[in-house]
């Protein structure tokens, strides 16, 4: 029987959506190999699998490549359903605060925090991020005021945490973790990834500093570094899984033809290749590279704009 796929995360030490990935590795006792990628463009290496999906991180399994930390539990769980992190009763709860959780309370979160903690962040983040979003770069005085104006939405919020765990649970969503945890978990983290000069925002809230010692306790898994060079070698010498059965909407693109797919939050990076499948939930391009050689790329299909290529 041949051996599955290793599990290769291209990623990078302070990006807390790497870190809801790293502890659902954890969770699961899983070993996997670490692609230490860069924190800001250029990344040639990622994009030579992605076709030019640069977000972080992305989940490599020989030729297939896993983009949005939604999409990559999912596959992690079906992988590896044991123990669950999306317990198929609890999906629809999940789903809500996952969205909560990674747009409501992370946006302000990352402007805060950022805006306070450049110091210790690379020079160029912002720079980077913001064009990402096709916006100008912006200066001290902008990130300064933009950490100022989010503080209180970050202060509204975290007590809703703690009133999560009041009666006494000691997960989000009752007696056992769920991908719930990690999705709440990971912002408040990002509050002291680097330094821990924004900690007192957090010391009022009990509740909070033990559930979060607990989500810690699962640990990374096994985890091997990996050059770039040989996860692309891996990619090259793999073949992509083959699809299921696509359940095509009437306003989809027909499989096989050619789509760009894009983040719809004003991401600036689009993706281009064949379709391949089209499911409820996920969406993957098959694409070439001089690089890689030939790759399917899977996207969730909330939150991404799927059109026929121009």
């Amino acid at each position: 029987m041949t051996a599955p796929p290793e599990l290769i995360l291209h990623h990078y030490d302070f990006s807390n959506f790497a870190e809801k990935v790293r502890l659902a590795l954890g969770f699961k006792g899983l070993a996997w190999r670490g692609v230490t990628i860069p924190a800001v463009a250029p990344k040639p290496e990622l994009t030579a699998l992605t076709g030019g999906y640069r977000r972080t991180p992305v989940l490599q399994t020989g030729a297939d490549i896993w983009c949005d930390t939604r999409l990559i539990l999912r596959e992690l769980e079906r992988r590896h359903p044991a123990p669950a992190l999306l317990p198929a009763a609890l999906l629809t709860q999940i789903d809500a605060l996952v969205y909560w959780a990674e747009n409501r309370l992370m946006r302000p979160i990352t402007l805060y925090a950022s805006g306070m903690n450049g110091d210790v962040l690379p020079a160029n983040l912002q720079a980077d991020r913001s064009a990402m979003r096709g916006l100008p770069p912006p200066d001290e005085a902008t990130m300064r005021r933009a950490a100022l104006r989010n503080a209180p939405l970050v202060r509204a919020q975290i007590p809703a945490v703690e009133a999560m765990l009041a009666d006494g649970r000691p997960w989000i969503l009752g007696n056992a973790p769920t991908a719930a945890d990690l999705a709440v978990y990971h912002p408040l983290w990002f509050l002291t990834a680097r330094t821990q000069r924004l900690a007192f925002e957090l010391e009022p809230f009990g509740r909070i500093a033990a559930w979060m010692a607990r989500v810690r306790d699962f640990g990374h898994g096994d985890v091997e570094p990996m050059a770039a060079e040989q996860a692309i070698a891996i990619a090259r010498a793999a073949r992509p899984l083959p699809m299921p059965p696509s359940a095509l909407h009437p306003e989809d693109p027909p499989l096989g033809s050619t789509v760009r797919i894009r983040a719809d939050d004003n991401g600036q990076e689009v993706v281009s290749g064949e379709l391949v499948f089209a499911g409820p939930d996920e969406l993957a391009l098959r694409r070439e590279d001089p690089r890689a050689g030939t790759v399917v790329v899977h996207f969730p299909r909330l939150g991404y704009d799927l059109r026929p290529a121009r």
